[in-house]
């Protein structure tokens, strides 16, 4: 059979991390000791109050259908976490429960663009981003970034690189892959900038929550007509269940829900009904002794890979990524990490992943295996560097 895939599917680009974590489940199944550092899953299990929530579901029956914007009970439980966490009121109206935060992104870039619309993002990101907006025919307008800018836009760059068909500008805070956040000062003056440019600004908050030195305002403080992406897979530990939600201004609120309604018909009901539980004290008091974890972790490979000579000139703030310079050890970390995988059995993700600037440079470990896993790793890299 003769088969010729569309334009707009050959021009999508491969979740290179997915590769490697494909490969390197082979090699577990071929009985290698892989230590895992490349997706952004952590380790922990779903907590219990939410595994035993999701089987009471079932055993009541929820199986079916629910409202394409989520299950009204879900929907106000998120309400009241911007209130608890953040001292918003935020309407629950304004919230779209969604299939994954990335059903989220391709509904906010659904909404935003049309075709030849542009959108900017900084370079290096998140890589599904410039894939949504290919398959919409639209257009990722990486903005390249550096340490000096702490690895995110700000107000200058918004102006400087600002397009007659940028649409608006998407930010990542903590970001993946580098785990740097934007403070607050810089994203009152973003906001302001993209408003002086009556653009759309939009802000990925997937890894809200897992910030080791102090909390992240979310963006809804400071502009309240900001589009906000969120999830259950990184602080609430729910990657597996496919959840997340978006915040968008109320007169906007009934597009998307249209849209929830053509593309996924509803969200997953079981997960809706188990996320409830993930609000209980008892399981926040579980995710902050998680996010302890999060942060001793961090530091033990930051320390580490320093000493073996890979540059990190800013601790990461948030997430669970260390985005590292490998500059003394290759001009090519996409060859790098295969090599690191198939004979060392080291996954971590190559920079070309996640962008175009000075990526063969750099080497994103994800700190979501336990500390002796990370002390394995760290030590199969220093043999491999020294020769050993």
């Amino acid at each position: 059979m003769s088969f010729q895939p569309s334009k707009r599917v050959a021009e999508i680009e491969t979740f290179k991390v997915m590769d490697l974590l494909k490969r390197a489940k082979q090699l577990d199944a071929a009985g290698f000791d892989v230590v895992h550092m490349e997706a952004g899953e952590p380790d922990f299990a779903a907590a219990p109050a939410i595994a035993e929530a999701a089987k009471a579901a079932i055993d009541k029956g929820f199986t079916q259908y629910t409202p394409a914007a989520g299950i009204p009970e879900l929907r106000e439980a998120i309400s009241q976490w911007y209130q608890h966490k953040y001292n918003l009121d935020m309407s629950a109206e304004r919230i779209i429960v969604t299939t994954g935060a990335s059903s989220a992104l391709l509904m906010i870039f659904s909404l935003l663009t049309d075709a030849g619309d542009s959108f900017m993002m900084a370079d290096p990101g998140y890589p599904c981003n410039r894939q949504f907006l290919r398959f919409l025919e639209a257009k990722s307008q990486l903005v390249p970034v550096d340490a000096e800018q702490n690895f995110q836009l700000n107000a200058e760059l918004v102006k400087q690189y600002w397009r007659t068909e940028t649409a608006g500008v998407l930010l990542a805070s903590p970001a993946n892959p580098t785990g740097a956040v934007v403070p607050y000062d810089e994203l009152v003056a973003i906001a302001a900038e993209v408003k002086r440019q009556h653009g759309s600004l939009v802000v990925d908050e997937l890894y809200h929550g897992l910030t080791y030195e102090a909390d992240t305002p979310s963006v809804l403080a400071i502009d309240p007509d900001a589009f906000v992406i969120n999830s259950f897979s990184k602080y609430f530990g729910m990657t597996g269940w496919r959840l997340g939600w978006l915040v968008a201004p109320a007169e906007v609120a009934p597009e998307l829900e249209k849209l929830a309604q053509n593309l996924m018909i509803s969200p997953h009901t079981i997960s809706q009904y188990a996320a409830l539980a993930a609000f209980e004290p008892d399981t926040i008091a579980l995710f902050e002794e998680r996010k302890d974890q999060f942060r001793l972790r961090r530091n033990l490979l930051v320390k580490g890979l320093r000493e073996l000579g890979f540059s990190i000139p800013v601790m990461p703030e948030g997430a669970f990524y260390v985005y590292a310079g490998a500059q003394h050890l290759t001009d090519n970390t996409f060859d790098y990490c295969w090599s690191l995988l198939e004979e060392n059995h080291i996954a971590a993700t190559p920079g070309l992943d996640f962008g175009r600037h000075r990526c063969n440079e750099y080497i994103r470990f994800s700190y979501t295996t336990g500390l002796d896993r990370i002390e394995l790793a760290l030590e199969r890299l220093e043999k491999r560097i020294k020769g050993l």
